[in-house]
Order: structure tokens, then C-alpha cells, then sequence
């Protein structure tokens, strides 16, 4: 067969690599538009900070080195302009010379990717110091800024992992940043309670976070920044992180099917309306893999996986993908934060019910030096244990427990079934409960009656339509914070001061992070006093309240 590549970097060399690996009779093209056919994108603010010191570091592959190793014809610097379905033929343009020819082909695969959004924000076109980072040429646009001018300040538009990801390694490089978002939080994948922890984090790290702000205008060729307030911050350098778009003009003009934010519907082998096209990465749209619904998730690790299985679908092999789950992860200077698949604010938009609980455990034993407190959430069906999604945020351990849960979730596993997964343990590793047996204990709890919770948007509202709130803390503890309206009874004092307690109100019980409400509330259910738990405890109250 003759197997044309548009485009590289995840998706397009994976497939490369792994159609020659089934097959040296194949003739494989691979078109790149760059310089560029392989590099580590997810790389990039790392150079920018100096973390990552040796450019080549982030070239995965070099035209040479791939064409020879896998026998690819690989032309860079071509851009593919047009798809000629009819005739089976595309049209290439050289960059250098423009000059267009056009190469026949029986398997079309699409991987260009997307590119970043760029909003028409007033007087945008008239600044100089505008950055995006989607490739090695922005990367190294924005190092020589960096290390040629020594700016001073910088306001990143956009809360999400690349807007984070640069922000810390621009700070890093001792750049005063401001980080600009009109969501009321950062990093869309986890939900609002998580994102405090964050935006804390950020701001102890000097990092200025403006929300529910959006830039109406870039002003003096871009040495201020207005926004929608009227506030105006100053700007050595701008960059926009807003998000990225499919980029399939190509394929919407060869009339290949598109989805509602214009990436490429592709089916469960990743062809396209066209049996002979077919595309991966981030120029798709995929389905969900907890719902089966239409999403766009540019990840790297679908790309990856979409790539290899396209090759195997090519030559044969009964090759599906089940959708895509959305597990990611990012670093945000001491802080781990990941997820893995539905949050909240996605459940509520689908109109599914679920039940939600937090634990806050050690990354491992708390004994052995450097434990770190994971603050972990679990989301599930009540009835049936389904889990639909987790999220984590902590110095250690985070990567490890999302990606348990997103195995879980792959395997059909319910919150039942965290409880009895026997994960390796050793004091700097773990604990004799690993946190995911914990969220697994507490979501059993819930399952079988043992626990009834209410969460921390619901507990004001509540004391103040008369509900009576016991907190079983220390006094001590109390003394540090509490919640309005709530009484302290320390919880090795509750059975001895029962009579305390009012019978004619509703009856709510808070602790620390939720522990000792549990043990309360099993004391006071066994004798005959109902309750619910304050999911979470004080410690999730107040990172949201604080």
C-alpha cells in the first residue's frame, strides 16, 4: 500500500513507526508543514524555565533518524493544501518555494493537530511581544525574550495546563506573572473545591490570579493589558493560553464529516466518513469513554494510542478505540494535580446523579518522613458503584493514586472493588490502607448505609435554615477555625454528653477532614440519634471559604 502522514509529532509518527513495524512493503509519506516531525510538546515551558537545559532534549525523533531507522520518505517543510477524495490524491505545497504537486495515495492518515486560539482581542494585531506555545519555534520565540530582554512582567491569559505549566516556569525565571482566566477557577478538569488548593498554592508562590476577568484589550503595542473591569496591568510579554482548535480546514473542504467545534468525527476504527481517511490526535473528536457522548480531549496519550491502533486497523487487526477517558496531570511548582474521567460541573450537564466523597490521607506512612497530604476526591453512582471520576491535588503520590482509579475505571471496577486492590506497601511508600482503599471505604459507606453526607456548598445554607452542626474537633482545633454557627463537643467526650444533643432538629456532624465525623456519627446512629457528615470536614470547608 501507499500511505500518506499528514503530520507528525504523537499521533502521525506513532502510526509511521508501527506501520513499518507490520510491514516492510508498505511506501509510507510522512508530510510535516515545520521543521519538526517528533518532539516532546508537553515539554516546552520546561525548556522556557531551564529545567530542561538541552534543546535537543526535546526532539523525539529527527527526519533523519526516523526516515533511515524506518525506511519513512519523510518531507518537512511540506504543507498539504487539499484532499482530492475523487482521485485519491492530495495536493502539497513546499514552504521555501511554494511550489504544489500532487502525490496519489490508498491510505490518507490525518494527524495535523491543533493550534491555539487566538480571540480577536482589541489591538492584538499591533502588539509584538504576543505569545502562543504549541511548538519548538514558539518555545524558542519565548526563550529568547526571556533570556535576551530579562522582561519583568507577564500576564498569561488562560488558567489551564500550558497557561499553568509556563506561568511557574516563567516565575522561575524570575518574571513577576499574572495569570488571567474569566472562569471563577483554574484548570477546567477538576472541579471548583479542588481548584482552591490551587489558586492558594499560586498565589503563596507570588503568582497574581485574577478570575472572572476577561482582557478586553491589548493597549500601547502591548505594554498593557485592559480587562473587561477596567483594571490595566503592565506587560513585558503577553501569552495566550486560552485553548487550542482542531486544525481541519483540509478536511472540512474535502467534505469529510466535522463535529460541532469543527474537529473530524471519525468512527471506533478512526476513520473518517471516508473509509480510505483516517485521523488521530488532536485534529478529532472522540467519544466519551464514561458516556459514549461527542467531546474533543487533545491529550497525548490518545494520540499515541489512536496512532499505533489506526496501523493496526490498516493491515487488518480487528483494532477499537473505546474513547477516551481524559487522564491528565500537571505540575504546578510544588503541587501534583490530576484527574481522571467525568468532574461534577460534566455530570450535572448530562443530568446523572452521583455521589461524591473527599479523603484526605498521607502519601504514605505517616510515620516515615516526608508524607504529604493528598486531598482526594471520588465521584460514583449511589446504586451501583460505578466510578465515573477522581481527582487528586498534593506534593506526592497523586500520579499514582489517578492512575489506579483511571485503571480501575478501565476495568469496570467499582468503588466496591478499591477497597480489596492490593497495592504494594512500605512506609516511604504507602500505607497498610492505601488512600484509594480509603475512597473506596468511603464511597462503600455511603453505598451500604452506613454514612450519610452533606458537602461543603450545602452546610452554610443549612445551619442557617436551623440545622444544628456538631463539631467533635478538640477545642484547640476550634480555636483555629470553625464553622459559623456550630457546637463543640470533642468526639472522646460525645458518648458521655449525649443529652447535649437536641432531638428536634436536623443533626449535622463536622470534624478536621471527615474521620472523626465518621466515627461520630456511627456513635450517635447506635444510639438512635440520625446524622449526616460534613464531607470533607473543616479542612475542605475553609480551603474553599479562606
Amino acid at each position: 500500500m501507499k500511505i500518506l502522514i499528514v503530520g507528525g509529532v504523537a499521533g502521525g509518527a506513532s502510526a509511521a513507526a508501527r506501520l513499518r513495524r507490520l510491514s516492510e512493503k508498505d511506501e509510507i509519506i510522512m508530510f510535516e508543514k515545520g521543521e519538526y516531525i517528533s518532539f516532546a510538546n508537553c515539554g516546552l515551558p520546561y525548556y522556557v524555565g531551564e529545567v530542561i537545559q538541552n534543546r535537543n532534549k526535546l526532539l523525539v525523533q529527527t527526519v533523519e533518524g526516523m526516515g533511515t531507522r524506518f525506511n519513512l520518505d519523510i518531507r518537512n517543510w511540506t504543507e498539504i493544501i487539499q484532499i482530492n477524495r475523487e482521485d485519491k490524491t492530495v495536493t502539497a505545497r513546499k514552504v521555501a518555494t511554494g511550489e504544489e504537486y500532487t502525490e496519489s495515495y490508498d491510505v490518507l492518515i490525518l494527524s495535523p493537530g491543533a493550534s491555539p486560539i487566538k480571540p480577536p482581542i482589541e489591538g492584538i494585531s499591533d502588539a509584538n511581544n504576543v505569545y502562543t506555545l504549541r511548538n519548538i519555534p514558539d518555545t524558542d520565540r519565548i526563550k529568547e525574550k526571556v533570556d535576551r530582554e530579562k522582561p519583568e512582567k507577564a500576564v498569561v491569559i488562560g488558567g489551564g495546563f500550558i497557561g499553568l505549566e509556563i506561568a511557574e516556569n516563567l516565575h522561575e525565571r524570575g518574571v513577576d506573572v499574572t495569570i488571567v482566566d474569566k472562569s471563577s477557577q483554574v484548570m477546567a478538569p477538576i472541579d471548583y473545591e479542588m481548584a482552591q488548593i490551587v489558586h492558594a498554592h499560586l498565589r503563596e508562590k507570588g503568582v497574581h490570579l485574577l478570575l472572572e476577568e476577561n482582557v478586553s484589550a491589548i493597549l500601547d503595542g502591548g505594554k498593557k493589558v485592559r480587562l473587561d473591569s477596567g483594571k490595566e496591568l503592565d506587560a513585558d510579554m503577553i501569552l495566550l493560553a486560552i485553548g487550542v482548535k482542531p486544525e481541519s480546514m483540509i478536511a472540512k473542504e474535502a467534505g469529510l464529516e466535522v463535529g460541532r467545534n469543527g474537529a473530524i468525527k471519525v468512527n471506533e476504527h478512526m476513520q473518517t466518513s471516508d473509509p480510505s481517511i483516517y485521523a488521530v490526535g488532536d485534529v478529532i473528536e472522540v467519544k466519551d469513554y464514561i458516556h459514549g457522548t461527542d467531546t474533543y480531549i487533545p491529550l497525548a496519550w490518545p494520540a499515541n494510542r489512536q496512532g499505533r491502533l489506526v496501523a493496526d486497523h490498516i493491515h487488518g487487526k480487528e483494532a477499537v478505540y473505546n474513547g477516551t477517558l481524559g487522564t491528565s496531570i500537571a505540575k504546578v511548582f510544588d503541587l501534583s494535580v490530576a484527574s481522571t474521567g467525568s468532574n461534577e460541573k460534566m455530570l450535572k450537564r448530562q443530568g446523572v446523579p452521583y455521589e461524591v466523597v473527599h479523603v484526605t490521607p498521607n502519601s504514605h506512612a505517616g510515620y516515615y518522613p516526608g508524607a504529604a497530604q493528598i486531598n482526594l476526591k471520588l465521584i460514583f453512582d449511589k446504586e451501583s458503584g460505578r466510578i465515573y471520576g477522581a481527582q487528586a491535588v498534593g506534593k506526592d503520590g497523586v500520579d499514582k493514586r489517578i492512575d489506579v482509579i483511571a485503571t480501575a475505571i478501565k476495568g469496570n471496577m467499582t468503588v466496591l472493588d478499591l477497597t480489596d486492590i492490593e497495592i504494594a506497601y512500605a512506609p516511604p511508600y504507602s500505607s497498610a490502607k492505601d488512600p484509594v482503599n480509603m475512597a473506596g471505604y468511603a464511597a462503600t459507606n455511603i453505598m451500604e448505609g452506613m454514612a450519610e453526607t452533606v458537602q461543603w456548598h450545602e452546610i452554610d445554607e443549612i445551619v442557617a435554615n436551623g440545622g444544628y452542626l456538631l463539631d467533635v474537633r478538640s477545642p484547640g482545633e476550634v480555636a483555629k477555625g470553625a464553622i459559623k454557627g456550630s457546637v463543640n463537643i470533642p468526639i472522646d467526650e460525645l458518648r458521655g454528653r449525649l443529652d447535649e444533643i437536641p432531638q428536634d432538629k436536623d443533626l449535622y456532624v463536622t470534624c478536621q477532614v471527615g474521620m472523626r465525623g465518621y466515627l461520630a456519627a456511627r456513635i450517635l446512629e447506635g444510639n438512635g440519634i440520625s446524622v449526616k457528615n460534613l464531607d470533607g470536614g473543616y479542612h475542605l470547608y475553609s480551603i474553599v471559604h479562606r
